[in-house]
């Protein structure tokens, strides 16, 4: 169900009026009214942002007053289309809201992408956009720059799905991002990258919209084996009988109710040349489907359990555009998949599992499965041997519930929680430090084994807290760690707004990203 960038993505540098395409996408911001004799709500209100001088000349000044009496406010997001009638090549000017005007400095990075995802959506239908939206001429510029590429990209994307009617309006196929100089080696690379990041969030997020019947572990294992191998990186699959074997407990248990066996893949990029180099793992949770098992979820909103295996998908994305953009730092990816369902051969509350490293875990609730295939494959990645270890999964309703479906729940070492935080806000993915009380680990004490899987008395006071403290449980000492709970923000059940799609969202895949180059940077 994955399928390649559709989109083409390029620099120009002509002038924005003179552009022979289907719309041209410019900026605007709101300001205080001036005041003035004019209509309400037309003095002043509307400000033109940097890049759409020649295109407001066309209009003999007047583009402001006809957007104001059209109804646009410039709120962020915001999208005002108008006829050209020949004052410019293009026939449509789209002008999308950029928010208040910025004091003496250009939009943040995420308003930029926001807009430009805004813009491009709106345009669904036209073969060709160009984008001329405000880029500084400063230090400042490349960011801007890749916020405005990715932004146009992540707002292109459409799942394909299983509609036998092709949709009446497809993707934008050619986006003309207009630059100062389009030669540049700096803005070139800045292209080449967001091309990338944008196709293995595309890809993610194919893989968290896929029906569930389609992407079962042995599936998803495959999927993410070709692409991986595809890619250039080393790819070790293990199966069913391979984990018994290695002892992989957690993993095992949650499959025991499946029909589809559960599945360990590791991938690995390791960079060219000799030398050490630091070693960062990525761990991601892949439930193909989470019924709960026997204590099974309730019917509203089980399908979009589908989505639980979006930290595995994230990390597979991540590796993937490691391998393409190649940073000085030697990355894994373990991505435990297995599909948590109720039957009579279902693990059960009560039973007590052997984990990877050892450890003795009481299960007292099927549905906090995502932790028990998490701990197998974070002590595997300390085993292995790693320098940072970042986890990602959907794990707790109590994430959605303490920080929305916007902001991802961190826990972990201090440092890397601030270093998760930083880069999140870096690449439009807001993330916020969670504790780990030292009392949410006494709750979790067991009477038979080694701990609880959740707290002993079933309080779910806390309940994001207490999969973070689960996890630390798995991690070697000394190893600098975060784990990021994106169960609101990696899948949107409403409609599309600026760069995240309706369904798969693909984060966190640019905070990995960001968190690698990074690292691979100090």
């Amino acid at each position: 169900m994955t399928a390649p960038l559709t989109t083409d993505l390029r620099l120009v540098d002509t002038d924005p009026a003179e552009l022979t395409t289907d719309a041209i996408v410019i900026g605007v911001h709101s300001v205080a009214d001036a005041g003035g004799d004019g209509p309400p709500g037309l003095a002043g209100t509307l400000l033109l942002a940097s890049g759409a001088e020649s295109i407001a000349a066309a209009f003999d000044g007047k583009l402001t007053e006809t957007l104001a009496r059209l109804g646009a406010s410039g709120a962020a997001g915001e999208v005002t289309k108008v006829a050209t009638l020949g004052t410019v090549a293009a026939p449509v000017v789209a002008v999308v809201g950029l928010g208040p005007e910025p004091s003496g400095a250009a939009p943040a990075p995420e308003t930029l992408r926001r807009g430009a995802a805004a813009a491009i959506r709106s345009l669904a239908g036209n073969a060709s956009v160009a984008v001329s939206l405000p880029l500084p001429d400063d230090e400042d510029g490349p960011a801007a720059l890749r916020a405005v590429a990715e932004g146009a990209l992540l707002g292109a994307y459409k799942f394909a799905g299983y509609k036998t009617k092709p949709a009446p309006r497809g993707p934008v196929g050619d986006i003309a991002v207009h630059v100062p100089d389009a030669a540049d080696k700096t803005a070139q690379d800045e292209l080449t990258r967001a091309q990338v990041v944008a196709r293995v969030v595309g890809l993610c997020r194919d893989w968290v919209n896929t029906a569930p019947n389609d992407l079962r572990p042995p599936q998803f294992a495959d999927a993410v084996d070709a692409a991986a191998t595809a890619a250039g990186l080393e790819v070790e699959v293990l199966d069913e009988e391979q984990l018994e074997a290695g002892g992989y407990g957690g993993i095992l248990a949650v499959g025991l109710g499946s029909s589809a066996p559960p599945r360990l893949v590791k991938l690995t990029y390791k960079p060219v040349g000799d030398g050490a180099r630091k070693r960062v793992a990525l761990v991601g949770k892949g439930i193909t489907f989470d019924t709960g098992g026997v204590s099974i979820k309730p019917a509203q909103g089980m399908w979009e359990m589908k989505s639980d295996m979006a930290g595995a998908a994230a990390v597979a994305a991540t590796l993937l555009a490691v391998a393409e953009l190649k940073p000085d730092v030697e990355v894994s990816g373990y991505l435990p998949m297995a599909e948590n369902m109720p039957s009579a051969t279902a693990y059960r509350p009560g039973d007590v599992v052997t984990m990877f490293n050892g450890k003795n875990v009481e299960v007292l609730n099927t549905d906090a499965e995502g932790r028990m295939i998490l701990g197998d494959a974070m002590a595997r990645a300390c085993a292995d041997g790693c320098d940072y270890l970042f986890e990602t999964s959907t794990l707790t309703g109590g994430q959605v519930i303490a920080l929305g479906k916007r902001v991802a729940g961190v826990m972990g070492t201090q440092e890397m929680c601030d270093r998760v935080r930083d880069a999140g806000d870096a690449v439009g993915e807001a993330a916020w430090p969670m504790p780990l009380p030292d009392d949410v680990r006494t709750g979790m004490d067991s009477d038979v084994a080694d701990i609880s899987q959740v707290n002993a008395g079933m309080d779910r006071a806390g309940h994001m807290l207490q999969g973070g403290v689960f996890l630390r449980e798995f991690v070697a000492d000394g190893v600098p760690w975060a784990h990021i709970d994106i169960a609101g923000p990696s899948y949107h059940s409403g409609e599309p707004t600026g760069h995240w799609s309706k369904g798969g969202t693909g984060v966190p895949v640019r905070t990995l990203l960001e968190l690698v180059d990074r690292i691979a940077a100090e």
